[in-house]
């Protein structure tokens, strides 16, 4: 079984994350999509960042009942800052008997280079890459390991979504309707909340 490793802050997750996670499980010949929720990106600031559990609560709910999509903690018990040659090696001890894949937009396939590792992630695993229109590849698009996928794509943004909730705007059909039926609920991403947080707390 090959699994696609689709690594993420998802903070929050959003439907453009949705459409990229299930392409690549129904079009490619990936099995199933793990969409890694990150403690801690190396690469970005932690300051915004909700609570883990709460992002993992929303990717949950986002999937649903899709059996290919999977919300994955595999991070949280992880040494932090996060680093993807680690958790590679990490799973890969742990499920001996699947093949890993990584899931990545073509902004970081021109970044990978700054990777902790990047030459063994390039020597050891297939990288399915989505274009951004926005954004070059860089010089590894040729590489035998790359995979280029032209995924529909929406312009939405974490950020923008974070801002909107920030604000007190609707971000209905930016996000999954679960997770936007949550949001409604709840006091997470709020500018009156402070510190980000959950009215209750799932999976503590």
């Amino acid at each position: 079984m090959k699994i696609g490793l689709f690594f993420g802050s998802f903070n929050p997750v959003h439907t453009g994350h949705m459409i990229i996670a299930n392409y690549m499980a129904s079009q490619t010949d990936i099995n199933e999509v793990w969409l890694v929720v990150s403690p801690q990106n190396p690469l970005k600031p932690k300051v915004t960042l909700a609570k883990d559990y709460d992002r993992l609560h929303l990717v949950q709910l986002a999937i649903g009942g899709n059996p290919h999509l999977r919300a994955s903690n595999v991070e949280f018990g992880l040494p932090k800052p996060s680093f993807t040659i680690d958790t590679l090696a990490f799973l890969k001890e742990k499920y001996p008997g699947r093949e890993f894949a990584l899931i990545m937009g073509g902004d970081n396939l021109a970044t990978l280079y700054k990777w902790k590792n990047y030459e063994m992630i390039l020597r050891d695993y297939e990288i399915y890459v989505y274009r951004r229109p926005e954004h070059a590849l860089g010089g590894l698009e040729n590489h035998p390991h790359v995979r280029l996928f032209e995924v529909p794509m929406l312009n939405i943004s974490a950020t923008y979504i974070r801002r909107c909730l920030s604000e007190g705007k609707s971000v209905q059909y930016l996000v999954p309707d679960a997770v936007f039926q949550y949001l409604e609920e709840s006091t997470l991403y709020r500018a009156s909340a402070g510190i980000p947080q959950l009215k209750k707390s799932p999976g503590q």
